[in-house]
């Protein structure tokens, strides 16, 4: 149960393309099929004016939750990059100085592979103090800096938030209406053969340091390039009901969904 000076900041997560990584290295950069809480805290600390070398603590003790609204399609995308110098490449490393190490032998191009989503909506709700949330509310509708979406390509559409609510997190994000697109909408109701009703069931995943029973290495401790470090956290995956903003068409559904499985129920026995 929330403490009564406990809310959750809503933010709505959809744009063209997402790139949410974690364990990315080199050249190939992948994506994970939900934002990490490193991307999150990344965007809040970039709406907060904060530099790289800043704390970040009290963002990272913040519990993260990450609903599905509309998944997106997985986006390959072949990639180079060189000097419009036409110097050779520095390395990723850096030497002691902080300065970038030339490449050995000298490369001119680099050919990398980086993976995106494409078309995705998800609904985060960040959970803790109120006057920290609410402080970042008004970050959000007022970056410092650009916000992305896991990556500075990956640029958001707008709102991104949607507010304050008081409860827990789990009840927070099942309260909140679909915000798939009218295509994914459409896309959904032919798949399933089936008139959309009041109600659907979506995939999230909570921070639940207590009962949660998978682990991640995405809460960052640092952005420092320098001190760059990340510690876990316990997650529990799990199903939500949420209403589709659709009151009138769904009496029928809600009331096939509270009676459990009846193969009958569709004859009309």
């Amino acid at each position: 149960m929330a403490s009564s000076e406990e809310a959750v900041l809503l933010l709505r997560l959809a744009g063209p393309i997402q790139s949410w990584g974690d364990r990315s290295s080199f050249n190939r950069r992948d994506t994970r099929p939900e934002p990490t809480k490193s991307g999150v805290i990344g965007l809040l600390a970039a709406a907060s004016g904060r530099a790289r070398e800043d704390s970040i603590t009290d963002l990272a003790e913040l519990r993260l939750g990450i609903r599905v609204d509309q998944p997106g399609t997985l986006l390959r995308d072949y990639h180079t990059a060189s000097d419009y110098r036409g110097r050779p490449l520095p390395q990723a490393g850096v030497s002691k100085k902080g300065v970038q190490k030339p490449t050995s032998p000298p490369k001119d191009t680099y050919v990398t592979t980086r993976f995106y989503l494409q078309d995705a909506v998800f609904l985060a709700g960040v959970a803790g103090p109120r006057p920290l949330l609410e402080t970042l509310d008004h970050a959000v509708r007022h970056p410092s800096f650009p916000l992305a979406l896991g990556r500075r390509s990956c640029v958001p559409t707008q709102p991104i938030s949607r507010g304050l609510r008081d409860g827990s997190l789990g009840d927070v994000l099942a309260a909140e209406p679909w915000l798939a697109s009218e295509h994914a909408r459409a896309v959904h109701e032919r798949e399933h053969r089936t008139t959309l009703g009041s109600w659907i069931s979506l995939s999230a995943t909570l921070e639940d340091p207590e009962h949660g029973d998978d682990i991640l290495n995405d809460v960052p401790r640092s952005f420092d390039p320098h001190h760059r470090a990340f510690a876990s956290r316990r997650i529990r995956h799990t199903w939500l009901k949420v209403p589709t903003g659709l009151a009138d068409a769904g009496n029928a559904a809600d009331t096939t969904a509270d009676a459990g499985h009846d193969p009958f129920a569709l004859l009309g026995w």
